[in-house]
């Protein structure tokens, strides 16, 4: 009994750590993927923030609306992926950014 299956395992055996190979560096990609999702969304709202901020100390207020700053500073949003929120209260107060994934 022992005779046959050795045989047979040691056939399967590259067949089954290729398949492992193949998994695991799905799993990497897949992984990588979300990160760089996560990251996008977090460097956007970062590179708003600072636009706002730059203005104000260029010019004394913050951007009445998204679109002045985003063409001000040259930010493109990506609306298909994002939806930014931007609220803003008084001109000299940091307007409230919040960049949501859609």
């Amino acid at each position: 009994m022992k005779r046959i299956i050795l045989p047979n395992l040691k056939k399967l055996l590259p067949v089954l750590l290729l398949l492992a190979l193949v998994l695991s560096f799905w799993a990497a990609a897949a992984s990588a993927l979300s990160a760089e999702k996560s990251m996008g969304k977090a460097r956007l709202e970062e590179s708003l923030h600072r636009a706002a901020a730059s203005c104000y100390g260029a010019e004394g207020f913050y951007p009445a609306t998204l679109q002045e700053l985003t063409s001000r500073f040259g930010i493109t949003v990506d609306e298909s992926r994002y939806t930014v929120y931007y609220d803003v209260f008084a001109s000299n107060l940091m307007p409230e950014i919040i960049v949501l994934e859609n």
